[in-house]
């Protein structure tokens, strides 16, 4: 009896282990999930700042009225090509234009004037050596051509002045684009300097982008940077660093970036759009996992490791990121199969069916 009783501890003990291995097996047994991995690799790592904006014009002119006046006539509608010097508007004034043929008409009879007296003047010297006139005669003649002289000067002054006026009645095209902007029609009156239309020109296009203000200080002038617009999501447009702006927005708390495209793209128009990474630093040999792989449990950060064909949950270290990847400081070595998408469901030691494996970064 004594010996039953010595051993029966011992047999609940071998039974309990039984029982838990025997659990342990019937939970994991015939519990295959199929997973997706890939090798840990080597690779470099590209680190970015992301920012979004818009597509703005390099060259473009905002054109104002310099008169308060009723448009005439429109010389271009939206949409259309102009050509530098080009009438894009006319403000009906008919004053103004009757003047400067006054104003010319002035100064055409002044200049005659001006020859005459000249010529009266060139007589009167050569009269006064021969002493057919007196020198009261030759100074008042020679009064009277000056006084032409500054007559002219006033009347062609005035002249300026009111071809200067006439030209306020037309607006033109500073220079060859786009006429993107008519914000008038015939019949309407505007005030002075009220804009009116804009021109654009479309051969060259920059990314305006704000940044936030802690990452500004990573961005230099001439930095790389690769652009994406909504309307054309598939597609990747490099681009340069053209500009920051020193100054942070109060409310907003970031910085514009002007980004200038190194090629024409023709899709692309004013006021679409986009999104930038601006790269900042590259590196190689950095050992990179997806991002998507990692996942955090009590502030440590895990992947899922498949081991001979088993699911194993390793923890790991993490350095500096991109868009894609993370660089794994500690907890991998270089093949390592790792999940990429790690599931709930997921349990140590599940058996593990790799499907559209891969071989390092990808």
């Amino acid at each position: 009896m004594q010996n039953l009783q010595k051993m029966l501890p011992k047999f609940s003990i071998a039974l309990g282990v039984v029982f838990v291995v025997t659990v342990g097996y019937l939970l994991t047994r015939g519990n295959t999930v199929n997973v997706e991995a890939t090798a840990v690799s080597r690779s470099e790592l590209v680190e970015a700042v992301y920012a979004t904006g818009f597509v703005e014009a390099i060259n473009i002119a905002n054109l104002s009225s310099e008169t308060s006046g009723t448009v005439r006539s429109i010389g271009a509608l939206e949409g259309q090509p102009v050509r530098k010097g080009q009438v894009v508007i006319v403000f009906d004034s008919k004053q103004p234009g009757l003047s400067v043929d006054e104003a010319r008409a002035a100064v055409a009879e002044q200049q005659a004037t001006v020859k005459e007296s000249s010529l009266k003047l060139e007589r009167n010297r050569m009269l006064l050596k021969d002493g057919a006139v007196s020198r009261q005669q030759f100074d008042e003649a020679q009064r009277n051509s000056t006084q032409s002289l500054e007559m002219l000067r006033q009347k062609q002054l005035q002249l300026k002045s009111r071809e200067d006026d006439l030209k306020k009645l037309a607006v033109v095209a500073p220079f060859d684009g786009i006429l993107t902007l008519q914000n008038v029609k015939a019949g309407d009156f505007v005030k002075a300097n009220t804009e009116v239309a804009t021109v654009t020109d479309p051969t060259g296009y920059m990314v305006t982008v704000e940044v936030d203000e802690l990452d500004v200080p990573r961005l230099r002038t001439g930095m790389a940077a690769v652009i994406a617009f909504d309307s054309m999501p598939e597609k990747r447009f490099q681009a340069t660093v053209s500009r920051i702006v020193p100054q942070t927005d109060k409310v907003t708390k970031t910085s514009r970036v002007y980004l200038k495209l190194n090629e024409a793209v023709p899709t692309v128009q004013g006021g679409m759009t986009a999104t930038a990474n601006i790269i900042y630093n590259t590196r190689k040999g950095a050992l990179l996992v997806r991002k998507s792989s990692v996942f955090e449990e009590e502030r440590k950060n895990f992947v899922w490791k498949v081991e001979k064909g088993k699911l194993k949950k390793q923890q790991v270290r993490s350095g500096d990121s991109d868009l894609t990847y993370v660089e794994v400081l500690e907890g991998l070595a270089p093949g390592d199969m790792v999940v990429i998408s790690p599931q709930e469901k997921f349990r140590e030691g599940m058996e593990a069916r790799l499907v559209n494996s891969k071989k390092g970064k990808s």
